[in-house]
């Protein structure tokens, strides 16, 4: 018989119990992607809220204080990304860092071969995830990002992509897959990533911050998947076909069921 560790019992006590009416509150007013989910997501998604706020710590910086509109918005965002995966894709996120706006980063940024985005000035940094570490995020740009679901921008969604993608160990744009998955993936994306770094598409859609490295253009790609899953759908549906296959979601099935409710 295997023996529940009062940790694990913690753990379950803290998913089995009744989801907070003023979290829903919160999420119908502040996250217009909550709005555009089916009754069964937003049952499974609580759970995985449950289970990450348990999981995960926050730490406040610059004079952010810390607040449950704050930790469950974030935390709603991140989970939505792994709403078909295993939690197990957030086991390199340590903690979550949170300033009340944009920081400031001195150091080489960027790829030599994204011509014009490496820099070694102090740049200014909405968010950042660490390998084997925490993830910043700055609290003023993930809420009018989570609030707005047309911008195909979302700092949540890319920082946590990028631990998604490093729960291999690596950050090279490539997240665990199963091999039936990986060929077909490593084509498309290589494709796209190729001919945005190049300038060679003929209709540019995904924001040129995915030309620096595979890592960033995964980041970039799951923010658009998710944020204008029909306009990638339309304009880039090999890439739309390995994401939902990835993911396991399909946000513009969701879109389409929703209209404009959830913008």
């Amino acid at each position: 018989m295997r023996i529940e560790t009062p940790r694990k019992r913690r753990r379950r006590y803290a998913v089995e119990a009744p989801f907070p009416e003023q979290w829903r509150t919160l999420l119908e007013a502040d996250m217009a992607h909550w709005r555009w989910l089916d009754d069964d997501e937003r049952d499974h998604l609580e759970c995985l809220i449950k289970g990450f706020l348990f999981d995960k710590g926050f730490e406040w910086i610059d004079g952010l204080e810390e607040s449950n509109e704050i930790k469950v918005l974030v935390t709603a965002s991140a989970c939505l990304l792994i709403l078909g995966l295993e939690q197990a894709y957030y086991r390199d996120v340590t903690s979550i860092i949170m300033y009340p706006t944009q920081t400031t980063q001195k150091g080489r940024r960027g790829a030599p071969e994204a011509a014009g985005l490496a820099t070694d000035a102090i740049v200014p940094i909405l968010g950042e995830a660490m390998l084997h570490g925490p993830i910043l995020i700055a609290w003023d740009s993930a809420k009018r990002s989570a609030a707005h679901s047309n911008t195909g921008h979302n700092v949540i969604y890319h920082e946590f992509a990028h631990k998604i993608d490093m729960a291999d160990g690596s950050a090279d744009g490539l997240p665990p897959m199963a091999k039936a998955q990986k060929d077909r993936w490593e084509e498309v994306c290589r494709r796209e990533y190729e001919a945005l770094r190049d300038g060679t598409n003929d209709e540019p859609f995904l924001s040129t911050y995915g030309a620096v490295n595979p890592a960033e253009f995964f980041a970039v790609a799951t923010e658009f998947f998710f944020d204008r899953p029909i306009d990638m759908e339309t304009h880039r549906s090999d890439l739309y076909e390995v994401m939902s296959g990835f993911y396991r979601q399909d946000p513009a099935e969701r879109e389409r069921r929703n209209g404009d409710r959830g913008r």
